[in-house]
């Protein structure tokens, strides 16, 4: 399961999500708004030098044919293990960058509370909506309040993840991701990756 977003996260991403417990599913974007994103490319060598806090990922959501899998029976230990692949891709494709990582703005808000967001608690997962080209409030003024902090001026934002089977022996992952300008608001750039791969026993035992 791991190969299926290692080898497609490729710094893109799509817009669906999941919730608590049973990880609930809102509504899925239109089909055309999601395929005039797939697959668009981030030029890292754009961002190099520049400090890029990359939030946690807060809608992950499992499909119910995967439920026998014990990594997607826990929404905690799948948005972990979401957020280590999004870093492992980060670090190895744009070294150049200056990434801050979940961990990383966590401490900054325990050391500061009520001064910086949880980061955990932004209201990330609204940029999963590929027509939203502005960052609404209140997760606008959490994130300029943020990168305040952690310096630069853009924010990366996976917004949500989507695990699915399509057919016996097949998982498909999905991932929308987003960069963010929080002193304007503005989303410049955005992204849909689907990644289809067959699975082994590997899956139920994470």
């Amino acid at each position: 399961m791991r190969n299926i977003l290692l080898s497609g996260l490729c710094l893109v991403g799509l817009g669906c999500g999941g919730g608590g417990g049973q990880f609930d599913e809102p509504e899925r974007p239109a089909p055309e708004e999601l395929e005039a994103i797939k697959g668009v490319q981030l030029r890292a060598e754009l961002f190099a030098g520049q400090d890029i806090p990359v939030l946690p990922i807060t809608l992950v959501v499992p499909d119910s044919s995967l439920a026998a899998g014990e990594l997607f029976q826990h929404r905690d230990m799948l948005l972990k293990w979401t957020d280590s692949i999004i870093q492992f891709k980060l670090e190895n494709r744009a070294p150049d960058v200056g990434w801050k990582f979940p961990p990383e703005l966590r401490r900054l808000a325990l050391r500061s509370p009520g001064i910086i967001p949880d980061p955990d608690r932004m209201g990330q997962s609204v940029l999963r909506t590929p027509s939203l080209n502005t960052v609404p409030d209140p997760f606008r003024s959490n994130l300029r309040t943020l990168v305040a902090v952690t310096g630069g001026r853009l924010a990366f934002v996976p917004a949500a993840a989507v695990f699915r089977q399509p057919q016996p022996g097949v998982v498909e992952a999905s991932l929308m991701i987003a960069i963010a300008d929080s002193r304007t608001g503005r989303v410049v750039w955005r992204s849909l990756a689907v990644r289809s791969e067959e699975h082994t026993s590997e899956l139920q035992s994470h």
